[in-house]
């Protein structure tokens, strides 16, 4: 696992069973990674290759159709496929997403959840790129977006 990916891995298994732990972690987050936090991310479960991340619709987060804005739902979507991607790269190994694709199936109200997706490849020896991918779900399960993000991962410098 990367160094990134380790850090956030130890902090997450340290407070996600705690008492409000979840939302320490989040604030963190938030905090490491200001845009992303403005959403205010409910991180529900991480894995290396697999996050679950919610949001939940707030006044801030609509556009004029009373909906869940567009820019937020690729926030949450690229959140959710980073921390996937971040706790699943190698040791030793950096990524940057290069390109983000989302398609807005249906408008998104109430609290949404992402759920992110990543397999870098399990050694990677010069520049190369790895695909992510996030679903985005209502409350009643039906997919309100999908989102694919590009990422160039290269070994880290020494």
């Amino acid at each position: 696992m990367s160094d990134t990916g380790q850090r956030v891995a130890r902090a997450w298994a340290r407070l996600h069973r705690l008492p409000g732990g979840r939302r320490v972690f989040a604030r963190l987050l938030g905090w490491m990674v200001p845009y992303s936090g403005s959403i205010r991310p409910d991180i529900l479960e991480l894995e290396p290759g697999r996050a679950l991340v919610a949001l939940v619709e707030r006044r801030a987060l609509r556009n004029h159709f009373r909906s869940v804005h567009a820019i937020a739902l690729a926030n949450l979507g690229e959140l959710a496929t980073g921390l996937a991607m971040t706790l699943a790269l190698p040791a030793g190994v950096r990524g940057i997403p290069i390109r983000i694709e989302i398609d807005y199936v249906k408008k998104a109200r109430g609290r949404i959840i992402a759920e992110g997706r990543a397999t870098p490849p399990p050694v990677i020896a010069e520049a190369t790129d790895a695909t992510a991918t996030a679903e985005l779900r209502d409350e009643a399960d039906e997919i309100v977006a999908r989102l694919t993000a590009r990422w160039r991962l290269s070994p880290e410098p020494y």
